[in-house]
């Protein structure tokens, strides 16, 4: 059997295998992420001459911009996909609206390490790389004519990463994107009418649930979503309502570092390190008060593959519950 379950933030529904047939992580194919282009990679410690100019970085102190002695450093992207030159220049051409190519893409090299995995990182390495998310959302946010910022990893082949170093990648829009638009209109929506914020009420759910709960910390709760759009997916939300990503603190920045890490490793031992995205959905530039809107992470193991009937209903199919797929998550689920 399967179930129909809707999504009461985007009105989306999908297809979710029940308990009994849910697959095992056995049952998806596995990647082989071997490295092999050290001797050649730009993003290396000591290469620094083979990318732009960063753009800002966190490294030893005395030691000069683009040269070693980096943690983590952010440069331009070589090929972006939006330039940062220019004016939008929104026109129509009959029904079509069309504008300049406008935005802005930068890199986030977070390891001088070639070959170290994300999910290896200390928790003091990746509250760095989620340092310079903040700081570099902030520099972004000051040009007016961005709308929203994307903050997101590519890990492995599958998932579109082109290179194998470690990276993540910021891409500021001149618009906000119809899925962000989707779940500010619901929370918002939800907001009105019960007065109370959507995603704190799921995650309130959650707890008298029990069952999707991964882990948790003081500041920060990871489960896997009643309604997911992907096998294996899970949400990471600050515990207290946060709308402003930015605004994290130290300590919060460590609580949130060593969640991400434990998820992560919990995914890898699960899955037999599968490719994976992982993205921040925060609120947007410029666009009003957000106080409906409740920051957090989405990670996306890259298990399945979308086809017809995916593409031609918009509906997705969860081929293991994610009840099932928190048990997994939490090493108490049976091989």
């Amino acid at each position: 059997m399967s179930e129909l379950r809707r999504d009461p933030i985007a009105d989306r529904w999908v297809v979710v295998k029940t308990k009994e047939d849910s697959l095992a992580p056995q049952d998806y194919l596995q990647e082989d992420h071997s490295s092999h282009q050290a001797a050649i990679c730009q993003f290396c410690e000591g290469r620094e001459n083979q990318t732009p100019q960063e753009v800002d970085v966190i490294r030893a102190e005395g030691t000069s911009a683009n040269t070693p002695g980096w943690m983590t450093r952010v440069v331009p992207n070589k090929f972006p996909a939006l330039t940062i030159e220019g004016d939008i220049g929104k026109r129509g051409i009959g029904l079509y609206d069309i504008s300049n190519g406008i935005g802005a893409h930068e890199v986030l090299i977070e390891t001088p390490e070639h070959g170290k995995n994300f999910a290896e990182y200390s928790v003091e390495e990746i509250s760095n790389v989620l340092r310079l998310y903040q700081r570099r959302a902030l520099s972004l946010a000051k040009d007016k004519r961005f709308k929203y910022i994307m903050i997101f990893k590519n890990y492995g082949e599958s998932a579109g990463a082109s290179v194998e170093h470690e990276h993540s990648q910021i891409i500021a829009l001149p618009m906000v994107p119809r899925y962000v638009i989707d779940e500010l209109e619901g929370a918002k929506a939800y907001f009105q009418y019960r007065g109370r914020c959507v995603y704190c009420d799921m995650i309130q759910q959650e707890y008298e649930d029990k069952n999707r709960i991964v882990t948790e910390n003081e500041h920060f709760i990871a489960f896997c979503p009643y309604v997911p759009r992907y096998t294996f997916e899970s949400w990471i939300f600050p515990k207290e309502h946060e709308s402003v990503f930015y605004s994290l603190q130290d300590e919060e920045r460590l609580a949130l570092a060593q969640i991400l890490k434990d998820m992560l490793s919990r995914l890898k031992t699960c899955l037999a390190d599968p490719s994976y995205n992982f993205y921040l959905h925060i609120a947007p530039l410029n666009h009003g008060n957000q106080e409906s809107y409740h920051w957090h992470i989405e990670i996306v193991p890259q298990l399945t593959r979308e086809a017809g009937f995916e593409w031609g209903t918009g509906f997705y199919v969860i081929h293991t519950s994610p009840d099932v797929a928190a048990e997994y998550l939490r090493g108490e689920g049976k091989g």
